[in-house]
């Protein structure tokens, strides 16, 4: 019993961190679990099924924030955040401003815009950090301007800590000084509203890798003032809270040794992990390009988000030899952070736009997406030519949003004929799906995600040994039609609450509809649903 309050509860708080939702003492708080129809973690069989991912679908081929000031020779790497209660959001954007600012601490910083409906965003003039004697910018940040130009930023919001001026985190790379030393490395920043920034003394915070390709790897005990660290993070990386974890998970870019031994050879998938931000693990390779990819496939960083009991990764797949490096986006996910799967290579999630649109180049992604009551929101940057593209000046790049509804990242769909021999006879778009034995006590209802547009959805329950249960069979379940988020299920005489105790099986039978999600719905004692 304790297990199960413990499991609730936490499902609540990992709903409220990554959706933005609030909750009052005297709210009416659904108790609830959605099973994805992303992989096969809870399905215990199925039959005349596949899988099929749901592209993101972008809002515009226009970007939500494009360039508009002298400093913003190129825009891209992003975060976003959307304010629970206010519903503002709050936004953080590279700008790459070589060739335009006059000194290098000024190459490439850290703007901010904000909004109050996520598609028209302002850039307010915040007098924090001029350049070129401009005065008014909306610069938040600005680098060391040491060996090379500070690079990439991720913001995270940890309501969580005690600290108010280190609600707001960031990470970014830069070259900092260690004991008289100069290193590249991660560095990290802290703010109470997201505008003011204060750096942390310690630069870096975790030292990095950067040489060139082919570099020789260096010997054990060889003294570490090169800047040749194996099987180090690179130069981005994007973290957030892990909820499971209760400490903060940064993914990205990690050099891999090439065939002849040499360092620098293309970037796999790194992780780190810390508790207060600022002391960080020993980097792990967690996944890299395998025997499936054509040569050329190396991540370029990977960002990762938690939701509904699955770590997603929006991994960004670089063809270096192409168009100065070009950049398309792909759906990887994971159900301990560790043990990563690439079950959707093909189509991309988020494929380049064609022509010589803003994103038709190199797609950026991060690991803050917003959701909303019904949609999910993604938010990227991008250049219309290759990651490398910033340096050329006649290239367009600014911030997009592409989105899904609610909980559809990807769905089970029946395949178009089944017609083995042990069938009666050859069945079309028919198919099952028999979820693994769940205990329903407690339970209301169940609500399915499902496109019946076309058909038709009906569930049946069976006990723990697969057999089926009078009432709750399929004969006796209402027919579910149309496209919707929360379809209700039915049956003729009997609810869910009339359910014999025990585990049961979970059987949903698609006759030429596709199911994305399956919601078990908890009320409380407080009130009535409210999604």
């Amino acid at each position: 019993m304790h297990k199960r309050i413990k499991l609730l509860i936490l499902t609540v708080c990992c709903l409220l961190f990554a959706r933005g939702s609030s909750v009052t003492a005297q709210s009416a708080v659904p108790l609830q679990r959605t099973i994805l129809m992303v992989d096969d973690h809870d399905v215990l069989y199925r039959s005349g099924t596949r899988r099929i991912l749901q592209p993101l679908q972008r809002h515009s081929a226009r970007p939500v924030l494009g360039v508009t000031q002298p400093w913003e020779v190129a825009i891209a790497w992003c975060s976003i955040y959307r304010n629970p209660e206010s519903g503002k959001y709050q936004l953080w954007y590279q700008a790459y401003a070589a060739g335009f600012a006059r000194k290098r601490t000024h190459s490439c910083v850290v703007c901010y815009a904000e909004s109050e409906d996520g598609i028209h965003f302002v850039k307010p003039n915040l007098g924090l950090h001029e350049i070129n004697s401009i005065k008014e910018t909306n610069i938040v940040l600005i680098g060391a301007g040491g060996h090379s130009t500070r690079y990439c930023n991720a913001v995270v919001v940890d309501p969580r800590d005690s600290d108010p001026n280190r609600r707001y985190k960031m990470t970014y790379f830069d070259f900092g000084i260690d004991q008289g030393q100069e290193y590249p490395g991660l560095h990290v920043a802290f703010s109470a509203d997201g505008i003011h920034w204060t750096k942390h003394t310690q630069t870096p915070v975790l030292r990095c890798a950067y040489g060139n390709s082919g570099d020789p790897v260096p010997f054990q005990n060889e003294a570490d003032s090169a800047w040749s660290v194996p099987l180090s993070m690179s130069d981005a990386m994007d973290p957030f809270y892990d909820p499971r974890l209760e400490r903060f998970a940064a993914y990205g870019k990690m050099w891999v040794d090439g065939p002849d031994g040499g360092m620098f050879f293309k970037h796999a998938m790194g992780r780190i992990e810390s508790k207060d931000f600022i002391h960080w693990t020993k980097p792990q390779i967690v996944l890299a390009p395998d025997d499936h990819d054509a040569s050329w496939v190396e991540f370029h960083t990977s960002p990762v988000f938690f939701y509904n009991d699955v770590y997603f990764c929006l991994n960004q797949i670089l063809d270096r030899g192409t168009g100065g490096g070009v950049i398309d986006i792909e759906l990887a996910l994971s159900r301990d952070g560790f043990d990563w799967k690439r079950p959707f290579r093909d189509p991309f999630v988020l494929a380049r736009s064609k022509g010589n649109e803003f994103d038709s180049g190199s797609i950026f992604t991060n690991a803050t997406p917003v959701f909303l009551e019904n949609e999910m929101r993604f938010y990227f940057g991008a250049y219309s030519q290759g990651a490398t593209g910033a340096d050329d000046t006649t290239h367009k790049s600014g911030i997009g949003l592409a989105t899904l509804p609610r909980d559809r990242f990807a769905g089970l769909t029946p395949v178009p004929k089944s017609d083995q021999p042990t069938l009666r006879k050859p069945l079309e778009k028919i198919g099952q799906v028999s979820l693994k034995p769940i205990d329903l006590a407690g339970y209301d209802h169940i609500t399915l995600n499902t496109d019946a547009s076309a058909g038709s959805v009906q569930v049946e329950l069976l006990d723990s040994n697969a057999r089926r249960i009078r009432g709750f069979d399929q004969e006796n379940a209402i027919p579910i039609h149309g496209n919707g988020l929360d379809h209700r299920v039915t049956w003729k005489t009997k609810t869910l609450r009339q359910l014999p105790p025990g585990p049961h099986i979970l059987r949903v039978h698609l006759n030429n509809a596709t199911l994305y999600a399956l919601t078990l719905n908890e009320i409380s004692e407080r009130g009535p649903q409210a999604r």
